[in-house]
């Protein structure tokens, strides 16, 4: 009989949960899965926080940080650990939408955010932690917000105007905003998990798609798109989240230094994610496989016009008081545009 990959993990764990806790110098393990590239901003983070953890916690914790989906994919990982067969992950957070905490979906919202000084207003502040807060009812623990980049279309034919997306099948992740985004473009939105699209742009399954630059290049999308535009127009970023039960299970000292490693990984992958984005545009760039067009002041002002309609769309979904706060934050008028 075929046992799934999702309830084998668990059942290793149940059976190798006994000898570990019986021996009080085993080190408790974390086991850290994510589902992108180990040298992009997520990647390098969560090598960081395993090597600060191990050093903070005087070796009492291991972390094992298992990257480009070798544990769970996309759609496997919240699940694996709400169930515990992992402990921590970084998932992008359109994936707390399907999850059934709709109002994550607000930072899926197209140009919500004009830049990291307003996006931080709202990650790194109180309405920030009231959203992670939300996660604890499904068993989950939210510890901090990863930055990876603005998103940037890509496709096989040049885009300079939201009309040259109309008609093309561009990979989403599971996110109704999302959908309704590439709908407001007249595009055809295809929800497909990360470690799927190099193949489906390659085959022509989909035609393009929307991502930060750094993992346009590590996933080597460059190879297999011929064209990419700047346009800025999403905010792609991660909630670093831990099984609740674990979390609240660990000895108060432990866990304090834990907190304390992740406040310095944040810091760390923050700082990196920029820098990270504008190094892979450059590499982009010198491989002459994809034209990288900048998007004029007029060019910009099109997409903002064509896609901001979609926040008073999604607004009944995520919540209008939300909404109204992160527009306080930010300082972000739509009606004026």
């Amino acid at each position: 009989m075929k046992i799934s990959k999702l309830l084998f993990g668990l059942v290793v764990c149940a059976v190798s949960a006994g000898p570990l806790t019986a021996l009080a110098d085993d080190p408790i393990v974390i086991k850290f899965s994510h589902v992108v590239a180990n040298d992009t901003p997520k990647g390098l983070g969560a090598d960081f926080f395993a090597k600060r953890a191990g050093e903070l916690t005087k070796g009492k914790v291991k972390v094992e940080v298992y990257g480009n989906s070798t544990l769970y994919k996309d759609k496997e990982e919240l699940e694996a650990l709400q169930l515990g067969a992992v402990q921590m992950l970084a998932p992008s957070l359109a994936k707390f939408g399907p999850l059934g905490v709709k109002e994550f979906e607000v930072f899926d919202l197209p140009y919500i955010f004009d830049n990291y000084v307003d996006l931080h207003k709202v990650t790194q502040g109180p309405l920030g932690k009231s959203l992670l807060k939300k996660l604890e009812p499904k068993g989950v623990t939210g510890l901090a917000y990863w930055d990876n980049g603005f998103k940037s279309f890509s496709a096989n034919t040049p885009i300079m105007m939201p009309e040259d997306l109309k008609g093309k099948k561009l990979r989403i992740q599971s996110s109704k905003v999302l959908e309704a985004q590439m709908r407001a473009l007249k595009a055809i939105p295809q929800v497909m998990a990360f470690s799927e699209v190099y193949q489906a742009l390659q085959t022509g399954v989909v035609d393009g798609t929307e991502n930060p630059i750094s993992n346009l290049y590590t996933q080597k999308f460059f190879e297999v798109q011929k064209h990419l535009a700047l346009t800025d127009h999403g905010y792609l970023g991660y909630a670093v989240i831990v099984n609740k039960k674990f979390w609240d299970g660990l000895p108060a000292d432990v866990r304090g230094q834990l907190e304390a490693a992740m406040k310095e990984s944040t810091e760390y992958a923050n700082k990196i994610a920029k820098e990270q984005n504008d190094k892979d545009l450059e590499s982009v760039k010198k491989t002459g496989k994809t034209a990288v067009h900048v998007p004029t002041p007029e060019q910009r002002l099109a997409f903002k016009k064509a896609l901001v309609p979609v926040h008073k769309e999604m607004e009944s979904r995520i919540g209008k008081d939300l909404l109204q706060s992160v527009y306080k934050e930010t300082g972000f008028d739509p009606s004026k545009l």
